[in-house]
């Protein structure tokens, strides 16, 4: 149960570095393209976080005795969360609906949007822990594989409870890895609190992923 409390802080520091990279990047003449990659590396990121969230981890804390709220309050802060990414995957690939919004305006709304669903993220591992503290179940590896197995884009209009929920999340999955592959899509490995000690430099470099500064 506690893994899960410390893959959370390393997720969550992740993603505000992917967030701070990609809120940085800039185009320029001779590169034009060169801000996709820090963009989509951080979309796939937090799309996919996010979804395994909901999936895995939402569920057990609404059928705990007092969760239901807790829980509704998550799934709305991480819908709006989502609204806020498929924003930005908007304007990256020049949607009518954002090509008018300023990067900044964007921007700022993803920040206070991941500060809102990040802080109950921890409300709802500290909510577990508390209701089952000598639960024998490793929650951390739980998030972990439904990770890999989640959507690498936003999709905030799908259904996001229940069966329903589940199976809108596995469709889309299948249509994103799809979609990944024939755009040459980078997508990073999810995050694990032990992860990078065993990844060595190579292995970072290779996977595009460098975490060399955090130690």
């Amino acid at each position: 149960m506690i893994t899960l409390a410390h893959d959370l802080e390393s997720i969550h520091h992740d993603l505000r570095q992917r967030l701070d990279i990609a809120a940085g990047a800039r185009p320029d003449l001779g590169h034009p393209r060169d801000h996709y990659t820090a963009i989509d590396t951080f979309l796939a990121a937090a799309s996919r976080h996010n979804a395994a969230m909901v999936d895995a981890i939402a569920p057990l804390v609404r059928h705990l005795p007092d969760g239901h709220d807790l829980a509704h309050e998550f799934l709305a802060a991480s819908r709006a969360y989502e609204e806020s990414l498929a924003q930005v995957k908007a304007k990256l690939y020049g949607s009518t609906f954002a090509v008018a919004r300023p990067w900044p305006s964007i921007w700022e709304d993803v920040r206070h949007e991941l500060d809102a669903v990040t802080r109950l993220e921890v409300r709802l591992a500290d909510a577990l822990l508390a209701a089952e503290p000598d639960d024998p179940r490793d929650l951390g590896t739980r998030l972990h594989h439904a990770e890999l197995v989640s959507p690498t884009r936003p999709h905030p209009w799908i259904p996001h409870q229940g069966v329903v929920g589940h199976l809108a999340r596995a469709v889309a999955r299948r249509v994103d890895r799809f979609w990944d592959s024939a755009e040459g899509r980078m997508v990073p490995e999810p995050v694990r609190h032990h992860d990078r000690r065993r990844q060595g430099p190579l292995t970072q470099y290779l996977l595009a992923d460098p975490h060399l500064d955090d130690d």
